[in-house]
C-alpha cells in the first residue's frame, strides 16, 4: 500500500517532533536535579537501600573526584566486543572467499570455479582453525593470571545494610541508624572505616536541608559558601547563574523534612563522611524577575523530594554537604 505524500510528512513530523519534545525534557531534567559533587573514594559507588530510600541513588554524574577504576559493566563490555575467530580476520577471510568464488561463477567459469572455490576454503579453514588454535592456547595462561586483577579492580567494598529502629530527634521526624558492624574485608577494598554518628550529627544534618535549601532560592553565596563543600558551591553557582541569565530565580521555602535515615558512614584519613536519605517537602517555584510571575511549579502546592545527601567534615570541624544524589 503506498502513502500519500500528506501521509508521510505527517509521519515525518510526528516523528520529529517526538524527538525534539524527548531532547527537551531530558535537557530540563538534567538543569533542574541530577547527581552531583563527591563522596570520597565511594563517590562511583551505590550506597546501601535505606527505608527512606529503598531503591537504588542515581550515580553520580558531575564529580571533581577521577573515576579511575573500571566497572565490571565495562569489562563486560570489552569482552563481549574482542572478536573471535569468525568475527574477525577469519570471517573476512572467509567473505572474502565466498565473494570470489561467486564473481568466478558470475564470470562464467561455473560450477568447476565454484568447486574450486570450496576446495581452496577448507585448506583456508584448516590453516585458520591452527592458527587460531595456537593463538587461543598461547593467550590461555596469561588470561588465567589477569582475572584476580581484574576481579578486584573496581574497588567496591561489601557494604552491609542492617535496618534498626528508628531514633527520635525529638520534633516528631526520625533518622534510622543503621547497624554497623565490623568488615574487614570492605575496610581493606575501600581504604576506609566505618563510623558511630550522634544525634547531635543527626540534627545537623536536618538543619543543612533547610538551610542550604533556603540559601539557594536567596541566592546568599555567602551562607553556601558556608554550609558546603567549594566543588558543591561551583555547581550550585553555576546554577544561580544559568537562572539569573535567563532572567529567573528559584524560590524554595518551607521545607519540611518527613523521614531521613542513614545510608552509611566513615572516615578517610582526616576526614569524615556521612550519607543520609532524606525525604522532605518544599514549595519551589521559578518566578519571573522582572514581573515575579510564576513560570514553573505551584507556590501553594509543595512538592516531594527523596534524596541522598552527603555530608563531609574535617577532624574537629563542621559537617558540610558535599554531595547530592536522586533517589
Amino acid at each position: 500500500m503506498r502513502l500519500s505524500s500528506t501521509t508521510r510528512f505527517a509521519t515525518l513530523f510526528a516523528g520529529l517532533f517526538l524527538a525534539f519534545s524527548m531532547i527537551a525534557v531530558d535537557h530540563a531534567d538534567a538543569r533542574r536535579g541530577g547527581s552531583f559533587g563527591s563522596r570520597g573514594m565511594r563517590t562511583f559507588q551505590s550506597a546501601p537501600p535505606t527505608r527512606t530510600a529503598p531503591q537504588p541513588a542515581a550515580p553520580v554524574e558531575r564529580s571533581m573526584t577521577p573515576n579511575t577504576a573500571p566497572t565490571n559493566a565495562a569489562r563486560q563490555t570489552q569482552m563481549s566486543q574482542r572478536p573471535g575467530f569468525m568475527n574477525g580476520f577469519g570471517g573476512s577471510m572467509l567473505r572474502g572467499l565466498m565473494l570470489g568464488g561467486l564473481i568466478g561463477l558470475l564470470l562464467g567459469h561455473g560450477f568447476g570455479g565454484l568447486a574450486g572455490m570450496f576446495g581452496f576454503l577448507l585448506q583456508a579453514l584448516l590453516i585458520g582453525g591452527a592458527i587460531w588454535l595456537v593463538i587461543r592456547l598461547f593467550r590461555s595462561q596469561p588470561a588465567r593470571s589477569r582475572e584476580p586483577a581484574m576481579a578486584g579492580a573496581s574497588g567496591r567494598g561489601g557494604f552491609s545494610y542492617r535496618d534498626a529502629s528508628p531514633r527520635d530527634n525529638g520534633n516528631g521526624r526520625s533518622f534510622g541508624i543503621p547497624n554497623i558492624g565490623s568488615n574487614s574485608q570492605a575496610t581493606s577494598q575501600v581504604s576506609s572505616e566505618e563510623i558511630t554518628l550522634q544525634q547531635d550529627d543527626l540534627d545537623t544534618f536536618q538543619r543543612r536541608l533547610t538551610e542550604v535549601q533556603e540559601a539557594f532560592g536567596r541566592e546568599d553565596h555567602a551562607t553556601l559558601r558556608r554550609l558546603v563543600t567549594p566543588e558543591m558551591v561551583s555547581y550550585l553557582s553555576e546554577e544561580l547563574a544559568d537562572n539569573a541569565q535567563k532572567g529567573l530565580r528559584n524560590e524554595v521555602s518551607d521545607v519540611q523534612l518527613h523521614q531521613a535515615d542513614i545510608a552509611e558512614s566513615w572516615r578517610e584519613g582526616e576526614s569524615e563522611y556521612a550519607t543520609a536519605a532524606l525525604q522532605y517537602s518544599s514549595r519551589d517555584v521559578t518566578v519571573d524577575r522582572a514581573s515575579g510571575r510564576t513560570v514553573e511549579g505551584k507556590a501553594d502546592e509543595p512538592t516531594e523530594t527523596t534524596e541522598l545527601w552527603t555530608f563531609v567534615r574535617e577532624k574537629g570541624g563542621d559537617w558540610k554537604l558535599s554531595a547530592i544524589q536522586q533517589a
